[in-house]
């Protein structure tokens, strides 16, 4: 089934682009919270000892942006990414082409509801086939674990480090949308938008019947199926991995809103 070959191959796109929004959340934040008081300020205060401010003050650190070539960048891009993780999957999915590129367009596509399989590349976890109980197809639970790799990427990242590298590639990023069509927006404002599009997708334990088409199946409950394609991709993934991706999230605000208060 050619068409479910390709929205397995989407499904890593959405892992990349859910590290980074956690750090643009935390960017938002963090460029609000300079009008408020410094932190020596509240030190005297609270007579807190020297040795406590060290943690803030290296979370509060200026990153210098990278300036970045666009059509040279996937070289740089290989070598920073790689040290969010040290799983050898992350190293091999980023030897595509154009690797900026290609996220801006991905998450612009899922901004929009819309499938960004045509800017993915790198994952094909291998055919999608259902499950047949007493003449009726179901999603397979056991092909939920192809994505199980995916996954647990995604759970190794290092998250000060997606902070970090949003961070210096921000102008590299913000080029390449305005290379897409988009010459007065902010990418930041369609990365909140993905995300929004993306934690639409509920949790079912059930069995998720579906109907055969000509070139692939269509999920039978009208609710689920009448989802955005974006939210299908993350929808096949099945009930554990999208807890995995949820609880990865909830972990990176944590870290994120205790080292600004």
């Amino acid at each position: 089934m050619e068409e479910n070959k390709r929205v397995l191959a989407v499904v890593i796109g959405f892992f990349i682009l859910i590290a980074v929004i956690i750090a643009v959340y935390y960017l938002f934040i963090r460029e609000k919270g300079e009008e408020m008081p410094k932190v020596p300020e509240v030190v005297e205060e609270a007579v807190i000892p020297v040795e406590s401010e060290e943690p803030e003050e290296e979370l509060i650190k200026p990153i210098e942006v990278l300036k970045v070539e666009l059509d040279e960048s996937d070289k740089l891009m290989r070598k920073l990414a790689a040290e969010l993780s040290s799983r050898p999957e992350l190293a091999k999915w980023l030897l595509t082409k154009d690797i900026i590129r290609k996220f801006v367009a991905a998450v612009d596509n899922i901004a929009n509801g819309q499938s960004p399989r045509k800017n993915i590349d790198f994952f094909n976890p291998g055919k999608f086939f259902p499950l047949k109980k007493e003449g009726v197809c179901y999603l397979d639970p056991a092909g939920f674990k192809r994505y199980s790799p995916v996954a647990n990427v995604f759970v190794s990242l290092d998250s000060e480090g997606c902070i970090r590298l949003y961070k210096q590639l921000k102008s590299a990023l913000q080029e390449a949308y305005k290379d897409l069509g988009y010459p007065d927006k902010d990418f930041n404002i369609t990365l909140f938008q993905a995300i929004d599009e993306l934690m639409k997708v509920p949790v079912i334990e059930e069995d998720v019947a579906l109907e055969e088409k000509l070139m692939s199946y269509v999920m039978v409950d009208p609710e689920l199926e009448k989802m955005s394609e974006a939210q299908k991709h993350l929808f096949r993934m099945g009930p554990v991995n999208i807890r995995k991706i949820k609880t990865k999230l909830k972990e990176l605000e944590s870290i994120f809103k205790k080292g600004l208060n």
